[in-house]
């Protein structure tokens, strides 16, 4: 078959997609403290943006001005801002977040030292300035401290280190002995087994078999094989639950109860729902910066200053608008998805997880009128304050079982049940997953035993035999 080249017209369609298009994207799943950082570096790229004052007034005249200055950049043509945000289709990676409990424990500290204002690094040092070591020792106490990770352990081999500072194994073994009598317990451990031998030296209510257990059979305990270890020590079940217990009030991750710098993260909610009159009503946490279009561009245009200006200044206009408009845009997406979400999960807000509904994307798209992906967008990263607690918008989105009566229950609900039955459990004699799958049953849910152990496994809790006590 003979090649030849040749030349032709043909008329196809292609998504272009423009900076403009992925900006408006872009700030849908963005939430309210990366929206305030992003709008930061707006401004300070484009000049013609100007971050308005919100004690001052705005005058009426000024925003005729700005609908003047889009006539003049030829934005006469209406764009159906909706339509453009619901048609293109990109890939939305939603950061998941697990709710984690507040520890308002304060570790051991030394009396007048504020724990919250150090990290542990510095909890260290500040500790070793006081131990009085002389200037050679203090420089190999501070290089095995900048070696601790983040749970407090020392990194890498002691002969490697010695090596490195030129001094023999001894000296640094001695340094690392002085660090690890340090608060909080078990800082500077090699291993668990030193980490948890470090604490027990530091206890005086310590049981007699807790050392031996530590020593050797770290791993036994850590699979449960409590009677396997108790006729190995040839002690009773009773003592062997003490020594257990006791082991595990110890800390395996000492340092994990500080903050490296630069771990410390916050959440700001995007919503915030308050009961008022017996009415659940809601508000955008629009704590951003009012932007607005500098006068001195917009005058510099107005009299023309040459052509390569001119260009430069519309482009930088036609940025700064389009960014204003998506910012508005954005907060009337958001306004309408959480009202849907606000009146289909009534029942969770009067009452409790129990009674939250199975609800999806879908299902709020078509109330609120808009796509799908557009809902999938404006949830992603966003937080809602509720007189029940903070959640991710996503919280609200689950699946659904029927129960006995033909009812459709959120997987949520469920879990809040299967929650309970664990909860109310004998430790001496804790559930089976099949058992539990047959009390749910009696409850109305109808779950496999690979439903129950999948659920059980996504709330963090282990198997029969690891919640079995002793006595």
């Amino acid at each position: 078959m003979a090649m030849n080249f040749q030349m032709r017209i043909e008329q196809t369609q292609k998504v272009v997609m423009t900076y403009e298009l992925q900006q408006a994207i872009k700030l849908l799943q963005l939430s309210a403290l990366e929206l305030n950082d992003y709008l930061e570096r707006e401004v300070s790229e484009n000049p013609v943006l100007e971050i308005q004052d919100k004690e001052e007034d705005v005058n009426d005249d000024y925003e005729g001005d700005n609908d003047s200055l889009e006539n003049d950049l030829n934005k006469d043509e209406d764009f159906d801002w909706e339509e453009y945000i619901n048609y293109y289709e990109l890939d939305t990676h939603s950061g998941s977040f697990e709710m984690t409990q507040n520890n308002n424990e304060q570790p051991y500290t030394y009396e007048g030292v504020d724990y919250n204002n150090y990290n542990l690094e510095e909890y260290l040092i500040f500790q070793l300035r006081m131990s009085s070591v002389d200037k050679n020792d203090f420089r190999v106490g501070e290089y095995l401290i900048g070696n601790l990770d983040a749970s407090g352990y020392l990194q890498g081999e002691v002969a490697e280190h010695a090596d490195y500072l030129g001094i023999n194994e001894e000296k640094l073994i001695q340094m690392l002995a002085l660090i690890q009598t340090f608060d909080p317990p078990g800082i500077g451990a090699r291993n668990l087994e030193e980490c948890l031998l470090i604490q027990l030296r530091m206890r005086k209510d310590v049981p007699l078999y807790a050392e031996t257990v530590i020593r050797h059979y770290l791993p036994e305990l850590g699979r449960a094989k409590y009677r396997e270890i108790a006729c190995k020590l040839g002690i009773c079940m009773k003592d062997l639950q003490k020594t257990v217990d006791f082991i595990r009030s110890l800390n395996p991750k000492p340092g994990a109860c500080f903050n490296r710098a630069g771990d410390t993260s916050y959440i700001e909610p995007d919503i915030i729902v308050e009961k008022v009159e017996g009415e659940y009503v809601f508000m955008i946490n629009d704590n951003i910066p009012s932007l607005t279009i500098s006068p001195f561009y917009k005058n510099l245009l107005a009299q023309g200053c040459g052509e390569q200006v001119n260009n430069f200044i519309k482009k930088r206009l036609e940025r700064a608008l389009w960014l204003i408009k998506s910012i508005e845009q954005r907060r009337l997406t958001l306004y309408k998805v959480t009202e849907q979400i606000i009146k289909m999960q009534y029942g969770f807000l009067e009452k409790g997880i129990r009674y939250i509904k199975p609800l999806t994307l879908k299902e709020v798209a078509d109330m609120a009128g808009i796509h799908e992906s557009t809902v999938s967008r404006v949830t992603a990263n966003k937080y809602v304050q509720t007189p029940r607690g903070l959640y991710p918008l996503k919280f609200f989105f689950s699946g659904g079982i029927e129960d006995t009566s033909g009812e459709e229950r959120s997987v949520l609900s469920i879990k809040s049940y299967l929650k309970e039955l664990l909860e109310n459990e004998s430790p001496l004699n804790p559930y089976s997953d099949q058992q539990l799958a047959d009390l749910m049953l009696k409850k109305g849910f109808k779950l496999s035993r690979r439903t129950v152990t999948k659920y059980r496994k996504e709330m963090d809790i282990p198997s029969s035999f690891k919640r079995r006590r002793l006595v």
